[in-house]
């Protein structure tokens, strides 16, 4: 079962509307938005709109959509015309892996090539 919004999610508050983001695509289970501080040309995070703190939560409690963020994140791409020449989708769960905020999502990255080395 997911769990209920947190008041103190900031993810949450974009899901209800009561902090502005730039959303770019929308199912009744999904968000996707451009990320405040790209890191790439094209950055967009895709978010469940039921809160899980992390990656690994999600895909324990709930696997349909766990896959359904991977569904949104390709149909992203597609949308950014960054598919046909590649992508990168990054999942970080927990401080050490630089999650900062503590509700699932994934970034979805392209437009620039990502050379050998780099995280």
């Amino acid at each position: 079962m997911a769990d209920l919004p947190d008041p103190d999610c900031i993810f949450c508050k974009i899901v209800t509307r009561d902090i502005p983001a730039t959303v770019v695509r929308e199912t009744d289970r999904t968000l996707a938005f451009r990320d405040i501080n790209p890191q790439a040309p094209t950055h967009v995070l895709v978010v469940p709109k039921a809160h899980y703190p992390n990656a690994a939560t999600l895909a324990a409690a709930d696997p349909e959509l766990a896959a359904a963020l991977l569904t949104e994140a390709a149909e992203v791409a597609a949308d950014e015309k960054i598919a046909e020449s590649g992508y990168r989708l990054i999942f970080n769960t927990g401080a050490a892996a630089g999650q900062t905020v503590y509700h699932a999502h994934v970034h979805v990255l392209g437009g620039q090539a990502f050379h050998e080395g780099l995280v």
